[in-house]
């Protein structure tokens, strides 16, 4: 519940960043592994192929990502922040910071 709460005020907050829903999820786990690939992003946060695939082609759309094909192989997509993401990201990470620190007060 407590999640679920969370990720719909994180939604809200980062709306401004033309990020649309869980997509701040996408930008923060790239910021904080550069170079990954889509399949590693799509396991991380838990998400199938196609659905990572949908919301990686927006960020990159907006010009919040970049995706580069690996030399090796043709069938991988690293991804990267651009500068654009770049300004995006330590504010999304510091806000969930927040919002993680307040939503846990009672908890502990």
């Amino acid at each position: 519940m407590v999640s679920r709460a969370l990720d719909s005020i994180a939604n809200i907050e980062f709306k401004q960043y033309s990020l649309n829903k869980g997509q701040y999820l996408y930008l923060v786990r790239v910021y904080e592994n550069p170079g990954i690939i889509q399949e590693h992003l799509a396991e991380m946060i838990k998400v199938d192929r196609t659905t990572a695939a949908r919301s990686i082609k927006k960020l990159v759309d907006n010009g919040i990502l970049t995706r580069k094909k690996d030399s090796m192989n043709k069938k991988n997509w690293h991804l990267y922040v651009t500068d654009k993401g770049k300004e995006i990201a330590p504010i999304i990470i510091r806000g969930n910071i927040y919002s993680n620190e307040q939503a846990l007060t009672e908890i502990k």
